[in-house]
């Protein structure tokens, strides 16, 4: 019976990416709300008061998080399925560290006895 890698199963890419884009929301709204805090009580709240200032920092800021971490976790997921497959079909050239060692030591092994003989 031929042994074979089983992929682990998780979430899907669709669920990655929206765990991405909700964790850089929830980021996003944090750092909108530090900078526009910062904003508001340094410069004033503008002809549109403190409220609506601090919601457009924190709104944008959520959605270019949110963008940027939700791409993110997409090329972390499809880094993940790139390894499982080079783990699963490995290349004829790709030996293991213990593999490549034991074949330098015979090759050693057969230059000495080669040297004396």
């Amino acid at each position: 019976m031929a042994h074979t890698m089983q992929r682990p199963q998780g979430p899907s890419t669709f669920d990655k990416s929206t765990i991405g884009a909700l964790t850089g929301a929830g980021v996003g709204l944090t750092i909108g709300f530090i900078f526009g805090s910062y904003s508001i009580l340094r410069g004033g709240a503008g002809p549109r008061g403190a409220l609506s200032t601090l919601s457009q920092y924190m709104l944008s800021s959520a959605a270019t998080f949110g963008f940027f971490l939700s791409i993110g976790s997409v090329i972390r997921n499809d880094t993940n399925q790139l390894e499982y497959i080079r783990r699963a079909h490995p290349s004829p050239l790709m030996r293991s560290r213990s593999e490549g060692l034991a074949q330098l030591r015979a090759k050693w092994e057969l230059e000495k006895f080669q040297k004396r003989h």
